[in-house]
């Protein structure tokens, strides 16, 4: 089915027109994710351990990228990508990014718990967020591919690797734009391949005051009235 494979309106353009003109984005945010030695993991694991276990977390990360409104992008090996901004027209984007990047740290911890209630070893992940123009289309004909290009997909890649195990990473772009809602830990400007040095902070948790729980993953009330005028919905976990 194509809309399994392809955005809903992507989906809907491409059976009404067949085919899908390309749209250039001035502002969304990307989320990216990748697996600590995974190389490692893969080999200590059967096919179908593997397999059962990529699939657990990223049907995971599918509906928290629903819930907060980004659009899922793809995945490659053990890297999942997403993007806030790109259907919907929010401006509220980079917010609801580090949102799904605080859950799928969330749960990346709690099914670590589980995993090592039964003696496997746990699965640690990096988290990059950058918040910049990228350029969208479908490429392909046997096999339909939506993607997404530019420079602001090759920062992403260098936030996600320049950051830690079990920390998300965000860059100077993505910090101006929800500084006044998370708490963040600046890192100062960090060497990047091909880059240079760039300016990232690690995003901790909501600010108290916007959170509705201890660990500041999730939004509160107060928090969706304050973003009201920049968000078509909310909805709280």
């Amino acid at each position: 089915m194509i809309h399994n494979i392809l955005p809903d309106k992507i989906a809907a353009e491409l059976i009404e027109k067949g085919s899908v003109e390309p749209r250039h984005h001035p502002s969304t945010t990307i989320l990216f994710t990748d697996f600590v030695d995974f190389t490692k993991s893969a080999a200590e694991l059967s096919p179908r351990e593997l397999i059962d276990d990529l699939d657990m977390y990223f049907s995971a990360f599918d509906g928290i990228v629903a819930r907060q409104g980004l659009e899922k992008v793809k995945t490659i090996g053990d890297s999942y990508m997403c993007a806030g901004g790109l259907m919907m027209g929010r401006k509220d984007h980079a917010v609801r990014s580090c949102l799904a990047a605080l859950e799928i740290r969330r749960f990346v911890f709690a099914s670590n718990q589980r995993l090592a209630a039964v003696g496997q070893a746990p699965w640690h992940a990096r988290i990059g967020l950058h918040t910049g123009g990228v350029v969208s289309g479908v490429v392909g004909r046997k096999k339909l591919t939506y993607d997404v290009w530019g420079d602001a997909v090759n920062i992403v890649a260098r936030m996600e690797n320049a950051g830690e195990s079990d920390r998300v990473n965000i860059s100077e772009s993505t910090y101006q734009h929800v500084k006044s809602y998370f708490d963040c830990t600046p890192r100062g400007a960090i060497d990047v391949k091909n880059k240079g040095k760039m300016t990232m902070y690690f995003l901790d948790r909501l600010k108290p005051e916007f959170a509705v729980d201890a660990a500041g993953a999730e939004a509160n009330e107060h928090m969706k009235n304050t973003l009201a005028g920049t968000s078509v919905t909310w909805s709280l976990h």
